[in-house]
């Protein structure tokens, strides 16, 4: 059997390494893509976290808002109450 030109042999030993190249290229790109992925959902938990926490911020604000508001009122009716003798 005759043996294979030198080109031959060198494009195969090419071929190989460009395969062994692109399967390192692809695990690495999926631990890139793993990574990130973990990332994007740390970063999605905290963006929750600081909605819900403005959520609660500007309820509370809601209620002291009204509580106010209320109080403005009684103190605007003190008056009638400021006649009243104690003694």
């Amino acid at each position: 059997m005759k043996t294979p030109p030198e080109s031959f042999l060198i494009f195969r030993e090419e071929l190989i390494k460009a395969r062994v190249e692109k399967e390192r290229l692809q695990k690495e790109y999926e631990s890139k893509l793993a990574e990130m992925n973990s990332e994007l959902g740390r970063l999605k938990e905290q963006i929750s976290s600081q909605q819900e926490l403005i959520k609660t911020t500007l309820e509370y604000a809601i209620r002291l808002e009204e509580n106010l508001d209320n109080f403005k009122t009684e103190v605007a009716n003190a008056p009638t109450l400021k006649k009243k003798s104690f003694h």
